[in-house]
């Protein structure tokens, strides 16, 4: 279209096309033929400009996605110190090039930092001008009439006997009540309704900020611990309880929550039959817990957390502490208890170590160190094969295969161990008569007598199960919660609200007939708009029906006469929505 045509089609519908959305306007004046002329402030407007586009948003939210993925698929230190230090020995060449990347801590790193803050302050350089633009529409009256309604994308005109007061004043009713906010102006009634679909915009932007702060609260002010847990045994939330602890940067021990608990039993069944055979059915652990107060008594199950102040408890592992006693040569009982045994496989083949740090002598009286590697299946299987695992993850039939070494556990060199291996640099192991010679397969109630007099350990009939609870306090679930319930709302009514304009026209024609027009006008094209003109023009005819010879005449598709030039969406050009 031409400059004169846009020039007129601006002239003949002025503010009554303008204001549909507070989406922002580029500025062009400082644009001419041949390039820009933008001094130090004007390119410091453009570069804002395009930060709170809804361009740049976007791809800063693609962005922040795909930084989140190496967090996924590379161990992170703060998760998990074991796993990352595994992956490095197991990738020596990836290694060095992933520390540079910082893809072992993503989400602290300066990269991920600068995206999040980035998008932080895109979406708030955005929302708060169209707020207070928002609001200013809100205080102020819909704009009054165009000069030719003809040009609106939806019209329709009809003649009537009544008063052109009495039709304006029976369409004010009308339009208030269908819920437009309509006021007089001039010889028109302007109406204008769909707003909640700019709150829903706002609302839906404002979410996405409320989930950002909540994600940075959680991992500034979130505690995270693991504690694995024997029938029987219980647990005090305090930091020496803890198997692993981890924490956000303003986090303080004295901000665990005061509770205790016991474990009282762990309860599992398994698929018996079928494709689906030892899969889990039942997996909960019975508990008594305690807040400073009375006991209480409670279930923790998969994904059904135990909940105390602000603390939640999760079951997330199971395993088998077979109970074994240990006798030195002369009968003395040096270590009985349980030991806790590791899954291999989901049958919960399982591996252990047995460490007797105190209280051994030799048959000679001198101070040593027992260690005791162990394979432990619930089920057995693997006879005849000189291999042994597990073929079911219930006590069926329950097998340990011991190897034992006497000599120093290196549990006082100052390095830290793993409880589940045996150091065995600096000890013997013991050759005996049963087995392998060095290994013996035992039941539920079978000893293994070590040679030379050096004792014995037995497997005893009480075979304990464990549960691995994780403890964690996370301030900014509820928040994030708020903010994503906000987001589907507020989006909801972006998409699925339009914002739209009516305008009813009563004007006495030259020979004395009242001339009612009708149009509306939407910030996008939409079949729901002449449909609702076409029923707001069906009520008001009840109150200014037409006369015999000229019925109402609806033009959807407001096309002019072929006399006038085309029109064209005369609402502003301005940005998209974010």
């Amino acid at each position: 279209m031409s400059k004169t045509d846009t020039s007129e089609q601006q002239e003949n519908l002025g503010e009554a096309g303008a204001q549909l959305s507070t989406a922002p306007v580029e500025d062009r004046a400082d644009t001419v033929i041949g390039g820009p002329t933008l001094g130090p402030l004007g390119w410091v407007r453009w570069f804002w400009r395009q930060l709170t586009s809804m361009r740049v948003a976007l791809i800063l939210l693609f962005m922040l996605s795909l930084g989140a993925v190496p967090g996924s698929l590379v161990p992170q230190t703060s998760a998990d110190e074991l796993k990352v230090q595994a992956f490095k020995d197991a990738h020596e060449t990836l290694t060095p090039l992933y520390e540079k990347l910082q893809f072992f801590d993503v989400y602290s790193s300066v990269w991920f930092s600068a995206i999040y803050i980035l998008l932080f302050v895109s979406l708030i350089g955005c929302i708060v001008p169209r707020t207070w633009q928002f609001v200013g529409q809100l205080r102020s009256r819909p704009p009054g009439a165009p000069r030719r309604l003809t040009r609106l994308p939806a019209y329709t005109t009809w003649r009537t006997g009544a008063e052109p007061e009495q039709v304006r004043e029976a369409a004010l009713t009308l339009l208030k009540g269908r819920r437009f906010r309509a006021h007089t102006a001039g010889d028109a009634v302007a109406a204008e309704k769909g707003y909640l679909r700019e709150t829903g915009n706002l609302a839906f932007h404002v979410a996405l900020i409320v989930m950002l702060v909540a994600f940075a609260w959680g991992q500034l002010f979130k505690s995270e611990g693991g504690k694995l847990i024997v029938e029987g045994d219980g647990f005090s939330n305090t930091l020496t309880q803890y198997d692993d602890f981890k924490s956000g940067s303003q986090f303080g021990t004295d901000e665990l929550e005061p509770f205790s608990f016991t474990l009282n039993s762990f309860n599992g069944t398994y698929e018996k039959t079928g494709p689906q055979r030892g899969t889990p059915r039942t997996f909960e652990a019975d508990v008594t817990y305690s807040q400073g107060g009375a006991e209480k008594k409670a279930v923790i199950r998969v994904n059904e957390p135990l909940k105390v102040g602000d603390s939640k408890v999760y079951l997330i592992a199971h395993g088998y502490a077979p109970v074994v006693t240990v006798k030195d040569g002369r009968g003395k009982v040096v270590f009985h208890g349980a030991v806790p045994m590791l899954p291999i496989d989901n049958n919960i083949t399982s591996t252990g170590a047995i460490k007797v740090m105190d209280g051994y002598r030799d048959k000679n009286g001198k101070k040593e160190q027992l260690g005791f590697t162990s394979l432990f299946v619930p089920t057995f299987a693997g006879a005849g094969s000189g291999t042994m695992f597990s073929q079911f993850p219930a006590l069926d039939f329950p097998v340990m295969a011991l190897s034992g070494y006497h000599g120093d556990l290196r549990v006082n060199s100052g390095l830290p161990q793993n409880v589940y291996q045996l150091n065995t640099t600096k000890m013997k192991q013991f050759k005996i008569d049963k087995g392998t010679g060095v290994a013996q397969r035992m039941l539920p109630g079978e000893t293994m007598t070590l040679p030379d007099g050096a004792g014995s350990i037995t497997f005893e009939k009480d075979i304990k199960e464990w549960a691995s609870f994780q403890i964690s306090q996370q301030p900014g679930n509820g928040l994030a919660l708020a903010g994503a319930i906000a987001a589907i709302a507020g989006l909801t009514g972006s998409l699925f609200i339009q914002r739209r304009r009516v305008w009813v026209r009563a004007v006495r024609g030259e020979d004395g007939v009242t001339v009612v027009e009708m149009a509306g006008l939407g910030r996008s094209e939409s079949a729901k708009l002449p449909e609702e003109l076409a029923d707001l023009a069906v009520a008001l005819t009840a109150q200014a029906p037409p006369t015999a010879e000229a019925a109402p005449q609806a033009d959807p598709e407001a096309v002019p006469e072929p006399a006038e030039e085309p029109a064209e969406d005369p609402a502003p050009s301005g940005e998209a929505d974010k």
